[in-house]
């Protein structure tokens, strides 16, 4: 029973990294995203840094990414195309995670 309970307790850890670290790829993924918005914007310096954290925010609405999406969308309106965004979002996921990966080393 011993190890039964060893190996639960491993999967249940697992589990529990595994989630804390795709919900810090995500909010990073976000500030990133944020960033890159603000730009387009032509926001720079504390401005851009203030609307990467709405950005981060916009994220607790609703499960998902649709919220991030659309405070993104809205606000940068005819500036971006959706593709483009989503793009982008898909980009930055993959920089979020590597840079997760260099900052654990």
């Amino acid at each position: 029973m011993t190890t039964f309970n060893d190996r639960e307790k491993a999967f249940e850890n697992k589990f529990a990294h595994d989630s804390e670290m795709q919900f810090k790829a995500e909010a990073r993924r976000n500030k990133l995203l944020g960033l890159w918005a603000a730009g387009l914007l032509g926001k720079t310096g504390d401005d851009a840094s203030a609307y990467a954290i709405e950005v981060v925010k916009s994220d607790f609405e609703e499960a998902g990414e649709e919220d991030v999406y659309r405070k993104v969308s809205g606000d940068l309106g005819d500036r971006a195309e959706e593709s483009t965004i989503r793009a982008k979002m898909a980009e930055l996921m993959v920089e979020a995670k590597a840079q997760l990966m260099r900052d654990l080393k």
